[in-house]
């Protein structure tokens, strides 16, 4: 899982060691999905944390364009959608184009 993140990272242009320390890593994680800093807070509230977490994966699939049914495989059978995310060369991190200016809005 580790290398998996690492390559997520990569892929968002984003440093891949960022996946590995604690606290930095999550804030690079935001940016990569596109949400606000003050986001960390509601990811460390007991109980909070579940829906927001749940949330987080959502987005990062569809900053990949991937819809909810990768969303769910991302978070029930991880050890094989974080794969297929890090390493399949089709999937592309849409942010770096054009294509979507804000979640699930295209230009």
């Amino acid at each position: 899982m580790i290398v998996c993140k690492w390559k997520i990272y990569q892929k968002a242009g984003k440093p891949g060691w960022a996946s590995i320390v604690p606290i930095y890593g999550t804030l690079v994680f935001l940016e990569i999905i596109r949400k606000p800093w003050w986001w960390f807070f509601l990811l460390i509230i007991p109980g909070v944390n579940f829906i927001f977490g749940i949330w987080a994966t959502n987005l990062l699939s569809k900053s990949f364009g991937k819809n909810e049914g990768f969303t769910i495989g991302l978070i029930f059978l991880s050890i094989v959608f974080y794969p297929i995310l890090a390493f399949d060369k089709s999937i592309q991190y849409i942010y770096n184009t054009n294509e979507v200016d804000h979640i699930g809005q295209n230009n």
